[in-house]
């Protein structure tokens, strides 16, 4: 019985030693593969690349996982207590390790069968997370209490906490409290209130099931639980419990209702982003990218685009209802929409779809979500003549008639919501356009890009009409060729020949004479015609001799010059605009004449920071100290000279002529100075104009993708400039009123528009006409009859 007896007194003594041998011997095992907790001192988490206006708003986000890193300091006091008394209400007190709580979550992961409790501090939490794998062992728990225990004695407790708040994942791709308050509250970390920050702390133990979007009675439930804690810890009184349980929290959607007016501008970002810095510095970085973007300008642009392309979309008249649906699929659909403007709320202005239930008077009945709407009909003459019927089997008229638009019940159309505050919603009838266009807008003296639209829909199509579609330029290529004359020795008042053109030319493939017979658009030849009133009119024969004199290799080479990096085809088809050019190279070059003659590289990115705050990348040189290293790091390259402001303001003085009395007319719709130039090919296949003010030069494109005629008359001036005069409308707003500054050098001369020579001052058909210096006649009109020097133009002079 001794012998028993002294067995166990044996086990009872040696069985503690043995395991704490085991015990000292597995944390010298384990502990040699441990991360070094000194590496926390250098927290670089993966943090969100912002993207920002030029007022310093945030236009997009790109990220894996949507952290913005906070100082410690600017956490609330309140917010602090909340997360430790709801995850770890000893934290002041333990050293990273708190022994009651594993043996409490150890009897309940007994009870239970399994892991129900993990019973981390949060110090341990901090450890799995940032040196640590998710798993869930009891090697990985062993290694998480020596690395929080090695972190108590590294670490303060505020770095302890700050990394941890910082760290922690709070749902709804919000990662650290800074994300969260913005997610949830759209506010800053550091206004958050008492209530705000209790329900924030109730979130790490289950951000799905506690959510303030999906579950908001379950999240209020758990910030009572949470602040019943920080009273029973001391955090806060009764009072301040009971008055922060009674506030009516609300919950504000971190929505960015900026990203579908900027969408294509911001891919171009992305991209660039994307391949200088790559994609992990892209998501993970937390870099900092000022853009050029105008706000109040994009917004304008993008509408003034689509408002333009359903107007064109209508002139070619209506392709009918979507779809006809059922009574089964009428109360689907309907329901449908009345889940998706839950989370998106209808509003004036936007663009859905209704169902035709029938026709009352001059209205179309429709049901739009649970509620009524009307079409009117009178107000729908773009659609043809409407007619409301029972079946779609009903014939379309007798031959001869004009086509009747028919609308089954249960018809499926697009419309516009015109008044949602009447007991009855008024809708107009509108329909998504076929053809696309883009718009940019650029300050002609910095190059930064203010306005940049794509396409009609990025949702649709994610290419960016304005910077990758190349497409024929049309008479929109003119004024390049004009300026070109100009420094060749034309003047605005050179007398040319509009008169028939006949070329020859045998061709390569079938070795057959063809003929080109160049023709102007109103199918008219003119006679002689001034320089300034050829371009202003768009005279298609005029600019063909005017090319052919100075030689096309010496355009080409003009035009390169101006901006437009897209090799010339080296012949007189040149002056249609025979090789196609994006908008933004074609805007470019009109840069050169709006700021005097200076090339000003485009740009869209003025600054790139990484996430300490260092200057990566911009357009300010003065942001970098000297050195080839800095330049390198210069986003663009610098402006140059490459025209006269002479001759910049010529050509500038002229397209004001176009928007006065020539093709360009409905630009004086903005009421203030500007010139500008339309631009249409041949066949109609592209519409453009571009024009600019003293402050800001912009250009309009419309086309098919798939290329195609835009319709009859579907010219410049109709299919694109009125997107121009309805940015310029708004975007001009900025501006002060001004006239485009005049060089001193410039001579003003009196002269007979019917000749090009002087007249006196004082003469009734006198017109002041502007020369560069040495350049304007000096003979009278009158004084020598007109004589042909070629048939290109005609002599004034007897010099050219």
């Amino acid at each position: 019985m001794n012998n028993y007896i002294k067995y166990f007194l044996f086990l009872l003594f040696a069985t503690p030693l043995l395991a704490a041998a085991c015990l000292i011997g597995a944390y010298f095992f384990v502990s040699t593969t441990l991360p070094k907790v000194e590496t926390l001192s250098d927290y670089q988490p993966p943090l969100i690349t912002r993207i920002y206006a030029d007022d310093a708003s945030i236009i997009a986000e790109y990220s894996r996982e949507r952290r913005i890193l906070v100082p410690f300091e600017k956490m609330p006091k309140t917010l602090v207590q909340a997360f430790v008394a709801a995850e770890d209400s000893s934290f002041f007190k333990h050293q990273g390790i708190n022994f009651v709580s594993i043996l409490r979550a150890a009897i309940k992961n007994v009870k239970a069968g399994g892991i129900a409790q993990g019973g981390s501090t949060i110090t341990q939490q901090v450890a799995k997370k940032l040196l640590l794998t998710s798993e869930r062992t009891f090697t990985r728990k062993f290694k998480e209490a020596i690395l929080a225990w090695r972190m108590e004695k590294a670490l303060t407790k505020q770095e302890i906490l700050y990394l941890y708040l910082n760290q922690i994942y709070l749902g709804h791709r919000a990662y650290g409290v800074e994300a969260a308050a913005e997610n949830y509250f759209d506010k800053n970390v550091e206004e958050l209130t008492l209530a705000e920050s209790a329900i924030l702390a109730g979130l790490p133990q289950a951000p799905s099931r506690y959510s303030p979007y999906r579950h908001y009675e379950r999240a209020m439930e758990r910030q009572k639980y949470v602040l019943e804690r920080m009273v029973k810890e001391g955090f806060i009184t009764p009072e301040e419990y009971v008055q922060a349980a009674q506030e009516e929290v609300a919950i504000k959607p971190r929505l960015n209702n900026l990203l579908d007016v900027t969408a294509y501008f911001n891919e171009q970002v992305r991209r660039y982003l994307e391949e200088r810095f790559g994609e992990e510095v892209l998501y993970t970085g937390g870099l900092q990218v000022e853009t050029s973007i105008n706000l109040p300008m994009q917004k304008v642009a993008q509408q003034a685009v689509k408002n333009n392309l359903r107007h064109h979309d209508k002139r070619r008249g209506y392709r009918g209802a979507q779809q006809v649906l059922d009574d089964a699929g009428i109360a689907e659909f309907l329901t449908k929409q009345e889940e998706q403007w839950a989370t998106e709320p209808l509003e004036n202005g936007r663009v859905t779809e209704a169902i035709i239930v029938g026709q009352e008077g001059d209205s179309l009945l429709c049901k739009i979500g649970s509620r009524e709407g009307t079409i009117s009909i009178a107000k729908s003459k773009w659609a043809a003549p409407i007619k409301f019927t029972q079946n779609d089997t009903e014939p379309l008229g007798n031959a001869g008639e004009k086509k009747v638009t028919l609308f089954p019940r249960g018809s499926v159309v697009e419309v516009e919501v015109l008044d949602l505050e009447s007991e009855v919603v008024k809708l107009s009838l509108e329909q998504t356009p076929l053809a696309q266009g883009a718009l940019v807008a650029v300050d002609p003296f910095s190059g930064q890009i203010k306005a940049m639209v794509g396409g009609y829909d990025f949702a649709v199509s994610q290419f960016n009409r304005a910077i990758q579609a190349k497409r024929l330029p049309g008479s929109a290529i003119k004024p390049l060729i004009y300026a070109a004359a100009l420094d060749r020795g034309y003047t605005p008042a050179s007398i040319l020949l509009d008169t028939p053109l006949i070329y020859e030319n045998i061709k390569e493939e079938t070795g057959k004479l063809e003929e080109w017979k160049p023709r102007n658009y109103e199918e008219k030849f003119y006679g002689p015609t001034r320089f300034r009133e050829a371009l202003a009119h768009s005279r298609n024969v005029v600019t063909i001799k005017i090319l052919e004199d100075i030689g096309v290799n010496y355009a080409a080479n003009y035009i390169k010059k101006l901006g437009l990096e897209t090799p010339q085809q080296r012949d007189l088809s040149m002056a249609l605009g025979s090789t196609a050019v994006t908008p933004l190279e074609m805007l470019t070059a009109y840069t050169v004449f709006a700021n005097g003659g200076v090339l000003v590289p485009p740009t869209y990115i003025t600054r790139i920071r990484d996430r300490n705050g260092r200057i990566l990348e911009s357009i300010d040189p003065a942001d970098f100290a000297t050195g080839m290293a800095d330049d390198q790091r210069l986003i663009r390259k610098p402006p140059r000279r490459v025209i006269s402001p002479e001759t910049a303001y010529l050509i500038t003085n002229i397209m004001e002529s176009v928007v006065r009395e020539g093709t360009g007319w409905r630009a004086k719709a903005i009421n203030r100075p500007s010139a500008g130039k339309t631009g249409t090919t041949n066949d109609l296949k592209d519409a453009w104009y571009v024009g600019f003010i003293p402050q800001l030069a912009c250009v309009s494109w419309v086309g098919y993708d798939q290329e195609r005629p835009l319709g009859k008359s579907e010219t410049g001036s109709r299919a694109a400039a009125p997107a121009w005069v309805d940015f310029m409308k708004e975007a001009s707003k900025q501006y002060p009123v001004e006239n485009f500054q005049i060089p001193d050098s410039i001579e003003f001369h009196a002269i007979d528009k019917k000749t090009g020579l002087l007249l006196p001052e004082d003469d009734k058909n006198a017109y002041f006409e502007v020369f560069a210096p040495g350049t304007a006649p000096t003979r009278y009109s009158g004084e020598e009859k007109l004589k042909a020097k070629d048939f290109f133009r005609l002599d004034m002079e007897g010099t050219l």
